[in-house]
């Protein structure tokens, strides 16, 4: 694997809206310690690579990892190699073989067995953070149907289809319902025209 590899972004819709981003402060906190420093580099690299090309991006392995600061190799002893293999085993991308490799561009919660590896300091903030979550889970359910919802209807989907995504996601469907008005009058407003009406 030399010269460039095709790298796009690999979409799950429940993840996508529920799921952190790779410049987070609960990546930078928990994934950071479970991936390394230069794996997390390159998800935030590629992070924002896709918010200006949404459908993926060719990547000049030498280039890419000298910006990095990894080093100009190539190969499979390139640092940015390695660090693509090291997303693959934490499930945070995969590949078709050689040429094309699809990246999260959300990060799950890290798995409690990672967790466990955690410095016990780290361990404990972790545990203060999945307790506050489920001190009010209506609300964060709620926002998490609205950015789900506001990131399908600003990609110009239906309404009713975004409304049965959420249903799929496993939202209760008030809660849907009132997430797609809601950010049907986001998106209407940030675009002072109507989106997302069914064909």
């Amino acid at each position: 694997m030399t010269g460039a590899i095709r790298v796009m972004p690999w979409p799950d819709p429940v993840l996508d809206a529920v799921g952190h981003d790779p410049r987070s402060w609960y990546v930078e906190t928990f994934w950071l310690p479970t991936l390394g420093p230069t794996a997390l580099l390159l998800l935030r690299h590629l992070a924002d690579r896709f918010d200006d090309n949404p459908k993926g991006v060719q990547l000049p392995v030498a280039d890419t990892a000298a910006a990095l600061g990894l080093g100009p190799r190539e190969g499979q002893s390139s640092p940015l190699i390695r660090s693509l293999a090291r997303l693959q085993q934490f499930e945070l991308a995969c590949s078709d073989g050689d040429t094309t490799i699809a990246v999260r561009t959300t990060l799950p919660p890290v798995h409690r067995r990672h967790v466990r590896r955690l410095p016990t300091a780290l361990q404990a903030r972790h545990a203060e953070w999945v307790e506050a979550q489920a001190s009010s889970p209506v609300d964060i359910a709620r926002r998490r149907a609205r950015r789900f919802a506001l990131t399908l209807l600003m990609q110009n989907e239906p309404i009713d289809a975004v409304e049965r995504a959420l249903h799929a996601g496993g939202f209760h469907p008030a809660l849907a319902h009132e997430a797609v008005r809601w950010a049907r009058e986001q998106a209407v407003s940030m675009n002072d025209a109507p989106l997302g009406e069914a064909s």
